[in-house]
């Protein structure tokens, strides 16, 4: 393909919407959220581990003294595109994060994402 073409073609790249979890199976420290681009959103998690930037002392603290072994990056579920482009998944995305919440047994107050406890 050539540079214009591949240009368009990410424009036109419909994002993966969904829930996501980053967790150390060490200490079972979990951040469990929603997004419109969860495998962006993983792979910043990753980088700022990585950089020692993440904006979570405790992840990051778990990070440095386990390393990158002990953390699993997953998505949990996925929201699929509605038929009307125009459509705001904001709600269904909460919808979704909060089923992922009570699925999981945590509070859905959204300050839920540092557990001290194994997840399921």
């Amino acid at each position: 393909m050539n540079r214009k073409e591949l240009i368009r073609e990410y424009k036109e790249r419909r994002p993966t919407m969904g829930v996501y979890r980053v967790s150390t199976t060490v200490t079972g420290e979990s951040l469990v959220a929603a997004s419109r681009d969860v495998n962006s959103l993983l792979n910043r998690h990753r980088a700022q581990l990585r950089t020692g930037a993440h904006p979570s002392k405790t992840l990051q603290a778990a990070w440095n003294a386990h390393g990158p072994d002990s953390f699993t990056f997953e998505v949990l579920d996925v929201l699929e595109p509605a038929e009307d482009p125009a459509r705001d998944p904001t709600s269904d995305l909460a919808a979704l994060e909060d089923m992922w919440l009570d699925r999981l047994g945590l509070s859905p107050d959204r300050i839920h994402t540092i557990l001290r406890k194994p997840l399921p």
